[in-house]
């Protein structure tokens, strides 16, 4: 576990660029060592100031008290700086971890593949960015310099209560005499309530991770439910969803329980080890000081120091539960790591190749696209998508249109042979779901490039061209698109940005869908007429489509019963008839 939380915190702390973090966590540390400094000192202090009190000195008495405050104030500041400085560091750690864990999940196609395939193994990878980063950081600095502060508390006091110890003679084999004995009582306390504590908080560790799951499960129903309002209304959905959302809160109850009960049990001990630990050892000292061996400041002195000692000693008690709570979210952030780290790996071991060449045109070279469970969609020969030519891809749904498109997009790696695609070139990919990023609709068209990538005018006229002039003065403003447009106006959002953009490239999968006829021809016409310099590949169903379109493949059956077969596989294999006519007609 060690080596898997060193795996994600190693990178921070070996960066060029993190001398401010280091000079940060040189400073906290100094710090703790400052305060395990001055609780030495307040140690000492209760020696000199109930020994005033025992001996009635009155000006010493004064002068104790002055020392205390000036004791008190540097521990304050301390205190207070040492507070800072850490919040500093954690800021600072956690904007690293959010950016490292971004640019995994973030990689191209990484975020897609890993909701697709293994959202059984990583889930809820929203939750490991925001809730586990934040934890992870938080609870390693907390756990590391409460650590370090026990260590240096234990080095500091251990010897100070050897001294005030004395020799203890135990009344066997003729008497055995054992030097700093409270030291050896400390210890043995501490070793005993750290081994009932592992025994009695072990579960903790699966029950937190099992916690964090249901939640993040939970969340995520919720806003599900919230952004298919309209869906489910329209359903009376609302009781089945109410029934849903029931038993993901009963996962969360069930499991809290059984946290409860696991930490009652630890409470218990716990507790009642506190309390002990509290009056331990003014009995363990007591002979000593009835038999005259101690004053009462050295009494009150021999209590601190054990309860320092007992404390550090104890570390592993106090922090019992915030360890299983870190090493549940060490092994849901290392896994999530792992799996974006392994999708990158395995983009260079990939069955379908993409790569890019000079010239204009798209190349598929003996492309095979399977399933995930290795069952072949689709074969396609050697193949060229030629510049300015209008294709449509139609066929039976599940017939394997959508993945070919993903696989020239580098999205799809099941199967085999290489998507070739000219070097320089733009591609936009327009899926059948809209995405509408939170924000205004100005950057929802100019959307991945930021708004002022365009001028007024050319957004002004996309607007108006993709028939959504209603919305041409509302451009600015900030408001949930996705919730306000319909799936139709969401759809000329996106013919909205092809006209804006004006790529060399556009792959339309069921880009219409939600248009009537007369508004899909409409559209089309407008990315004839405003891009004439740009590639249609469009994925649809509908008759009309035919028409649009220069070239035309299917998916299934033969387009015309002459023509002859040229693909293998157990999929749908492309053919192509004789002649050359400007309507190509094919199967895929």
């Amino acid at each position: 576990m060690l080596g898997d939380a060193w795996s994600l915190a190693g990178p921070f702390w070996r960066a060029r660029d993190e001398r401010r973090a280091w000079a940060l966590l040189a400073s906290v540390v100094a710090l703790t060592l400052g305060s395990v400094w001055l609780n030495v000192q307040f140690n000492l202090w209760n020696n000199r100031f109930y020994d005033t009190l025992q001996n009635h000195d009155l000006p010493g008495f004064w002068r104790q008290l002055g020392v205390f405050c000036a004791l008190a104030t540097a521990f304050i500041v301390v205190a207070v700086y040492r507070q800072y400085l850490q919040q500093l560091l954690f800021i600072r750690w956690r904007t690293w971890l959010t950016r490292h864990l971004l640019e995994g999940w973030l990689h191209p196609g990484t975020a897609y593949r890993l909701g697709a395939r293994l959202a059984d193994r990583v889930d809820n990878p929203d939750q490991r960015v925001a809730e586990d980063a934040r934890g992870f950081v938080s609870a390693t600095l907390d756990l590391t310099l409460g650590l370090l502060n026990a260590g240096v508390t234990l080095g500091s006091f251990v010897g100070i209560l050897w001294g005030l110890s004395g020799t203890l003679t135990v009344p066997l084999a003729g008497g055995l005499a054992i030097p700093g004995y409270m030291v050896w009582v400390a210890i043995s306390y501490a070793l005993i309530g750290t081994w009932i504590t592992h025994r009695l908080g072990r579960p903790l560790i699966a029950l937190n991770g099992e916690q964090q799951k249901v939640e993040a499960d939970f969340r995520y129903a919720l806003v599900q439910v919230r952004d298919h309002a309209e869906a489910i209304a329209l359903a009376r959905g609302e009781p089945r969803e109410h029934v849903r959302l029931s038993t993901g809160f009963e996962a969360i109850r069930a499991n809290w329980f059984a946290l409860i009960r696991t930490t009652k049990r630890l409470t218990w001990f716990s507790a009642g080890y506190g309390q002990v630990a509290n009056v331990f050892p003014i009995l363990a000292a007591a002979p000593r000081y009835f038999s005259g061996g101690l004053k009462l400041g050295g009494l009150m002195q021999t209590a601190q120091a054990f309860g320092q000692v007992q404390g550090a000693l104890s570390w592993f008690i106090d922090a019992y539960p915030r360890l299983a709570d870190w090493r549940a979210t060490v092994k849901r952030l290392t896994a999530f790591a792992a799996a974006t780290a392994g999708d990158r790996n395995a983009e260079a071991a990939a069955g379908i190749v993409r790569e890019t060449r000079p010239g204009a045109t798209i190349g598929l070279s003996a492309l095979q696209v399977d399933a995930p469970d290795g069952r072949t969609l689709v074969t396609v020969p050697a193949r060229e998508l030629e510049i300015g030519n209008r294709l449509l891809i139609s066929g039976p749904s599940g017939g394997g249109k959508s993945s070919l498109i993903r696989a020239i997009a580098g999205l799809w790696r099941e199967g085999r042979g290489a998507v070739k695609v000219p070097a320089g070139a733009t591609l936009m990919f327009v899926p059948q779901r809209p995405y509408l990023p939170e924000g205004t609709l100005r950057e929802a068209l100019a959307y991945p490039l930021p708004p002022d990538a365009f001028t007024p005018r050319s957004v002004d006229d996309a607007v108006q061209h993709a028939g959504l002039g209603r919305y041409a003065r509302q451009l600015d403003l900030r408001q949930r698109w996705a919730a306000i447009l319909s799936p139709g106006e969401q759809q000329r959002v996106h013919f909205a940005r092809v006209l804006l953009h004006q790529p060399d490239w556009a792959f339309l999968d069921e880009s219409t869908s939600a248009l009537d006829e007369a508004a899909q021809g409409e559209l089309y016409r407008q990315l004839r007429r405003a891009c004439p310099r740009t590639t249609i590949v469009s994925v649809g169903h509908r008759a009309t489509l035919t028409g649009l379109h220069d070239t035309f493949w299917s998916i299934g059956a033969p387009a015309t019963p002459a023509a002859p077969a040229a693909g293998t596989g157990t999929g749908n294999a492309l053919r192509v008839p004789a002649g050359r006519s400007r309507r190509r007609i094919g199967v895929l």
